[in-house]
């Protein structure tokens, strides 16, 4: 079934991180104060990928 395994490569991907669980959570606890308790799950995704992604210095402004 070579298009139904591409069409779950596309939708079902699997987030792979070399990072430790409890360094996640600690970092998002960081992220996700009282102030900022409005932020929307994909906007709070996005700022902890771009903290990951600066902190790697994978990131060059």
């Amino acid at each position: 079934f070579p298009t139904l395994f591409h069409m779950a490569m596309d939708y079902l991907p699997v987030q792979g991180s070399a990072v430790p669980c409890e360094q996640i959570f600690s970092s998002s606890g960081e992220t996700d104060m009282k102030k900022r308790n409005h932020i929307q799950p994909v906007l709070m995704e996005a700022l902890q990928m771009l903290k990951f992604f600066y902190k790697k210095s994978w990131l060059d402004f």
